[in-house]
């Protein structure tokens, strides 16, 4: 494993990606963790705070294919799957495949769409295949869905149910930016939309090898155990009614992998899972009395700070 592979793929990406996006290094480098690990990432925020253009400028610097659906209550989920039409000039059917079939795909405001729509989603998100007609095709590596939602709006939408919020890895809230930091998002959109001057830094060949070889990111038995401290503490805290599930652990695992690697380490050390934990579980979680808003990520690091860190040398 080549460490400083990732943590150039790591700097190529959040560089190009702050031309346009200020401030939030960390939350870009949590979704190169989720892209490294074949995982999709929710995005759930108030609206203008950029969540539209940090998908669209990480989706130009990995030069991936992309597209952008806006999820609305009448869509179908024929207009993200595809459908088989009957071409006249060939006399016979014809398969159009719908946006799903790209490498990166925005699902915007998904929340609007009705559960039939949503559910639209999981074959795609979970077995990178769709299935249409009897007919089953496999999708494109790399592929990956980034989901925006409001979380303050409840009228008109559909909430994602739990089995659909197990599929995203991560679920990420992006904020409000420092004062400095929007002064200079006004001048950057006041001197035209650098976005559309952003360029592919990064090649299929390296995140081919980022992809493959994240797992060679070794773990001793104390930071296993830490791991699963949290989780177990997810399971059994009177507070929680339903706690992490295994698929749970194992995107945690992962993360951890993948973040240690493009911090240039090929072992995961306690803070990786602490930088980690909150936002792979907190929508893993279903917590008595409320279960939405900040809440649920103050909750997750309340959490792990009751939790014992394995100190000894690793």
């Amino acid at each position: 494993m080549d460490k400083e592979r990732f943590i150039d793929f790591r700097n190529k990406v959040v560089d190009n990606v702050s031309k346009v996006i200020v401030g939030k290094e960390d939350v870009i480098e949590l979704i190169i963790v989720s892209f490294i690990c074949g995982g999709h990432v929710l995005l759930e925020d108030v609206p203008g705070l950029g969540k539209t253009v940090l998908v669209k400028a990480f989706a130009k610097t990995i030069g991936s294919d992309f597209k952008r659906i806006q999820f609305t209550p009448d869509l179908l989920p024929s207009d993200l799957t595809g459908i088989n039409f009957y071409n006249q000039k060939i006399q016979d059917f014809e398969f159009k495949p719908g946006p799903l079939f790209s490498n990166l795909i925005l699902a915007d405001e998904i929340n609007r769409a009705t559960p039939r729509t949503q559910s639209s989603l999981l074959e795609a998100m979970e077995e990178k295949q769709i299935t249409v007609d009897g007919v089953t095709r496999k999708l494109q590596e790399p592929f990956m869905v980034l989901a925006t939602q409001n979380p303050v709006e409840s009228f008109g939408t559909f909430p994602l149910p739990e089995a659909q919020l197990d599929r995203f890895f991560m679920r990420i809230t992006m904020g409000y930016p420092k004062r400095d930091e929007e002064i200079d998002i006004i001048l950057m959109n006041s001197s035209g939309n650098s976005l559309e001057q952003l360029k592919s830094t990064i090649t299929s060949e390296e995140i081919q090898y980022v992809r493959d070889n994240y797992r060679n990111v070794k773990v001793s038995k104390d930071v296993l155990g830490y791991i699963m401290d949290i989780i177990e503490a997810t399971r059994k805290d009177e507070r929680v009614q339903l706690g992490v599930s295994p698929r749970g652990a194992i995107a945690l695992f992962k993360a951890c992998q993948a973040y240690a690697a493009i911090q240039g380490r090929d072992y995961i050390i306690p803070e990786d899972v602490k930088k980690m934990a909150p936002y792979v579980l907190n929508h893993r979680m279903i917590i008595k009395g409320i279960n939405k808003g900040k809440y649920i990520y103050e909750f997750a690091e309340l959490l792990l700070k009751g939790i014992k860190v394995p100190v000894e040398d690793i």
